[in-house]
């Protein structure tokens, strides 16, 4: 397979060097000073034995890709950035290209079905950081990522059979998954503390603000009769495989990485609004998710520092 790794940011930077060094043809989607520092530098992925510079075709648009029958589509972009690259990808990719979303969140894979019949989905458990342009940082090693793939809205084929089998040849943990969507779903309930972890100042007040927003999530999904792995099979799929490395301090997630670059924007619409969404939809209220995004939105509005808010004072209000 060749690959076309749309995002090249923590998740689809580490990726995309990984399938690179595994001595496949790999092109980045960039933009901005991240794509000025790859095209003058290289991709640098900085890992744990070390750090790696990627030579690899960079660009910030898909009418620069060499299209051939066998590429795929690694979609590694921020939910709320879904629908400007798969409209790129509409313009300028084959119609018949697989789209393997390796986003958070549950709600790319449906927009890329609508332009795409072949959209896969993956589970990502990839601790990961893009703070600085051109730079990626895998906070794993020696196995950097779990992705778990599938096709969308189920099934498995030889796209995942293939798609896996590279991953694992780059030393990616991946296996084939008819329920992809419900390990995503699960993921994304993990994910509803992103906001918390970016707005939030560090404390007990936060730590039950994340509780509470889980809790929540996992009521309005049970309630929309949405399957979702449990949180034990969760646990035993990731069983020791990501091991942290000793030598990096540990950041934030990617809602705080957003923050902290000053991005002016973030997914929290598609995590915690996710929630949020379904529960409007249900005639159900979601207190706790609703919170969590106003805070985020305030913050990224506003250009305010992450971790500047105080999860006590939502709290008496809730």
């Amino acid at each position: 397979m060749r690959y076309v790794v749309y995002g090249a940011g923590a998740v689809g930077g580490v990726v995309g060097a990984h399938l690179h060094l595994a001595g496949h043809h790999v092109t980045l989607v960039a933009r901005g000073a991240h794509l000025a520092a790859i095209g003058r530098d290289g991709l640098v992925l900085d890992a744990g034995d070390g750090r790696h510079r990627i030579d690899a075709p960079a660009t910030d648009t898909a009418a620069d890709v060499a299209w051939t029958d066998d590429t795929v589509v690694l979609l590694a972009v921020k939910s709320h950035q879904a629908a400007t690259a798969l409209a790129d990808l509409r313009a300028h990719a084959p119609d018949d290209v697989p789209v393997v979303c390796a986003t958070n969140g549950v709600a790319t894979e449906t927009a890329a079905l609508r332009l795409f019949a072949r959209t896969y989905a993956v589970c990502v458990m990839l601790p990961a950081t893009h703070l600085e342009p051109g730079v990626v940082v895998a906070a794993c090693h020696p196995t950097p990522a779990i992705l778990d793939i599938g096709r969308f809205p189920g099934g498995a084929d030889a796209t995942t059979a293939a798609v896996a089998a590279d991953l694992r040849a780059a030393r990616i943990e991946s296996e084939e998954r008819d329920d992809i969507m419900a390990r995503k779903r699960r993921k994304l309930v993990m994910n509803l503390g992103n906001g918390v972890d970016a707005s939030f100042a560090e404390g007990e007040a936060a730590d039950e603000l994340a509780e509470l927003a889980q809790a929540e999530g996992e009521r309005v999904l049970e309630a929309a009769g949405l399957s979702v792995t449990s949180a034990e099979e969760d646990r035993q799929r990731r069983g020791t495989i990501l091991q942290r490395r000793p030598d990096l301090e540990r950041r934030g997630g990617s809602t705080w990485q957003s923050l902290a670059r000053g991005t002016g924007d973030s997914e929290i619409d598609y995590l915690a609004g996710e929630i949020v969404l379904q529960g409007r939809l249900l005639g159900l209220p979601t207190p706790v998710n609703e919170s969590v995004v106003a805070a985020t939105r305030h913050l990224v509005a506003t250009g305010g520092e992450p971790r500047s808010l105080d999860a006590a004072e939502v709290l008496a209000r809730l």
